[in-house]
């Protein structure tokens, strides 16, 4: 017998418009071709080393992966990395489940963030049905078809809406089903669309999803220029998980996708440079992690280590040359996890701190002109 566990489906959801949102998008959107925040001498120079690597490594046709947490959404530079996806200066997007939630509900809803202290206490925090229901489908469909988490809400986000299919048309798959290796990935995911389609009595056919804002929406615009966009979630970090539709294997193998996809594009990045903008947990944990992989294959193949060049962008004010080797423990950054993960990775990397809404508007500038 397992653990008692708390009935999920339990839970009352409530219509996403009911709640009073703190920011709008028209408040929050920073436009790419706007006046640029003031940048001291310091930040200005590291911004420019960091667009030379970049324009090095596109000119050889390396990738440039950036890594970016949930507030670069919040802060409304949606538009700014849309417009350095557009000119080809960005090859591949990564952020975690917060990152696409907040992108999502600004291209839904036009509105995003809550009063978490108010709504954790009435039980209303996150408990909003559009948010997770969409979510939770938009990831069940798209696994179906071979996605995962973040190319399945782009494509919500594109296209208004997804795809449900039938009952039966889901169970013939499942019985039919010949044991083709090809169709492993398929087949729970087949299961597990089934299991909600049956337990929350969801309809079959086209479920249109409008989205007014759509074109300042980050994931939107990743998936229409088809920039991978991978999204690396952990169970019970989001709101999405407070909703009765909410499935772990769901939310799992979608992850399990983009971090397969996102360790592919990091196989690629020697000659190439990562950023990773705001994210001091997921991306060099997830980086790290993908980085071994590569060179466990690279390895192999009797290739050396992949050897990026890394630009971190938080605002953790520090003065430590992580190119001169970490810290001793009695200095505070040797407590910087990402200073210490970035820096054992075996490349060049270059530590700015700034508030992103300087960073990205001053490299998307010096990038696009």
């Amino acid at each position: 017998m397992g653990y008692p566990r708390i009935d999920g489906r339990r839970v009352q959801v409530e219509p996403l418009a009911d709640r009073e949102s703190k920011h709008h998008i028209d408040d929050i959107r920073v436009d790419p071709d706007g006046q640029l925040p003031p940048a001291s001498s310091r930040q200005a120079a590291q911004i420019g080393t960091i667009a030379d690597r970049i324009r090095a490594a596109r000119s050889t046709g390396a990738p440039i992966m950036m890594a970016y947490g949930a507030h670069l959404v919040k802060n409304g530079l949606g538009p700014v990395v849309s417009r350095m996806m557009e000119a080809g200066w960005i090859t591949h997007l990564a952020t975690n489940g917060a990152g696409v939630i907040h992108d999502w509900e600004y291209a839904f809803h036009g509105r995003s963030e809550e009063d978490v202290r108010t709504h954790v206490a009435q039980g209303r925090f996150g408990t909003w049905d559009e948010t997770g229901r969409h979510t939770a489908l938009a990831v069940l469909a798209g696994a179906v078809d071979g996605m995962g988490y973040g190319e399945s809400i782009g494509r919500m986000i594109v296209e208004d809406g997804y795809d449900i299919p039938a009952r039966e048309e889901l169970k013939k798959a499942l019985t039919d089903w010949s044991g083709d290796p090809a169709d492993d990935e398929a087949m729970p995911a087949r299961a597990d669309l089934l299991q909600a389609i049956v337990r929350h009595e969801i309809e079959p056919g086209r479920h249109a999803v409008e989205h007014p804002y759509k074109q300042h929406s980050l994931t939107g615009n990743a998936f229409r220029l088809d920039v991978p966009l991978t999204v690396h979630p952990g169970i019970g970090y989001d709101i999405v998980y407070t909703h009765p539709l909410a499935s772990g294997a769901a939310f799992g193998r979608g992850g399990m996708i983009d971090f397969q996809v996102f360790a592919e594009g990091v196989s690629r990045i020697d000659g190439g440079v990562f950023l990773s903008v705001g994210s001091s947990i997921m991306a060099p944990q997830v980086f790290e992690k993908s980085m071994s992989i590569a060179n466990n294959l690279r390895r192999q193949d009797g290739l050396g280590p992949v050897r990026p060049f890394i630009a971190v962008n938080d605002l953790t004010e520090e003065d430590w040359d992580w190119n001169a080797g970490e810290p001793p423990m009695d200095n505070p950054a040797y407590y910087n996890r990402m200073g210490k993960s970035f820096s054992r990775m075996g490349g060049e990397l270059v530590y700015a701190a700034a508030d992103n809404r300087v960073f990205i508007p001053y490299l998307c500038r010096l990038l696009t002109g």
